[in-house]
């Protein structure tokens, strides 16, 4: 049986019961049908997921698949159809070489493009569900292929109508609009624009901006890097809180706060860790908070799955204690909660 912490960021999770590689749009679905209505686990980079020891009672899925078809115009801007295999990253640095603009600020983020939208990933001011216009899908309920406009996906913060319905609906290609361009959209994060050494709401090459997201993520551990424990981890374990504007008026004075359009703040779930007693290099067992940012949960070798949730627990524990605010993990969690 394979082992899951051999095809995970985080390098733990026990044996699947069985486990297939889907290489294309055919190879995909025949893996879903084959399994039945048995559990499945759909797995791409395995860079968002945090599985049990005892590992998965069921069929994984792998999907490798990465094909691409383009249409481009000077005036209207590439559409790009990019199979949910491709490595997220991969396809970024494609799209910038290649003269598109857009995802620039969302370079770096570990996993493929199939997750890309049930996440709704994003970063610096961005999220993908800007850039996405279709997402094929196959429906296991219906047993049919389906797919959805932006609109249909119902994207929200770190949310999608695939998020919602958990194991329905198996994305097999994503459809991209982007800009012809070499300019960034305005920048509009403050810790990127002070990296790129520009004010606010201004411009810079969509190279520059690659270059300096890339090197941002790097300082906090957010890149992976095979020789540096310090990144073996999923990104950010938890999402930042959504809250009310009087839970908001409550935290001090210097707690990052984002207002929304319905009157709810966002607050940083990085800085309620660090201000309620959690540490950097903070460990239980082989599990340890990365020594450059909280919100990052690492396996600093050798570490169980139940030694990451028991560490997660803890920082939802202070920070529950300390603001009064529920941290929401980002990781998806198979054999595992946090209750």
């Amino acid at each position: 049986m394979a082992e899951l912490r051999n095809y995970t960021s985080l390098r733990v999770g026990g044996p699947a019961k069985k486990f297939v590689d889907a290489h294309n749009e055919k190879e995909i679905v025949a893996a879903i049908e084959a399994a039945g209505d048995s559990p499945i686990l759909i797995i791409g980079g395995g860079t968002n997921i945090l599985v049990a020891d005892g590992g998965f009672d069921g069929t994984v899925i792998r999907i490798t698949n990465k094909s691409l078809e383009a249409e481009i115009d000077a005036c209207s801007g590439a559409t790009l159809s990019i199979g949910a295999g491709e490595n997220w990253d991969d396809f970024v640095k494609s799209s910038v070489t290649r003269g598109f603009a857009g995802l620039e600020t969302l370079s770096g983020i570990p996993g493929t493009v199939g997750a890309s939208p049930i996440q709704n990933i994003g970063a610096y001011g961005h999220e993908v569900s800007e850039f996405i216009t279709r997402v094929r899908t196959y429906d296991r309920q219906k047993k049919e292929i389906k797919t959805f406009t932006n609109e249909q996906c119902e994207f929200s913060y770190r949310n999608s109508y695939f998020k919602a319905h958990p194991g329905r609906y198996v994305v097999i290609e994503v459809q991209f609009q982007l800009r012809v361009g070499v300019e960034s959209s305005p920048i509009t994060y403050a810790e990127l624009a002070n990296k790129l050494e520009i004010g606010i709401g201004e411009k810079a090459s969509v190279v520059a901006t690659r270059k300096a997201v890339l090197e941002l993520r790097a300082a906090k551990g957010m890149l992976l890097n095979p020789s540096d424990r310090d990144s073996w981890s999923a990104g950010s374990f938890f999402t930042n809180p959504i809250v009310s504007a009087d839970v908001a008026a409550k935290l001090p004075a210097d707690a990052p706060r984002w207002p929304l359009p319905d009157g709810r703040v966002k607050t940083s779930a990085a800085w309620l860790i660090e201000h309620s007693g959690i540490t950097k290099g903070q460990s239980i067992g082989g599990a340890r908070i990365s020594t450059k940012h909280v919100l990052a949960l690492t396996n600093s070798g050798g570490a169980k799955a139940s030694e990451i949730a028991a560490l997660a627990k803890l920082a939802q524990e202070k920070v529950l204690t300390t603001f009064s605010i529920s941290l929401e993990p980002e990781v998806n969690l198979v054999g595992l909660n946090l209750q």
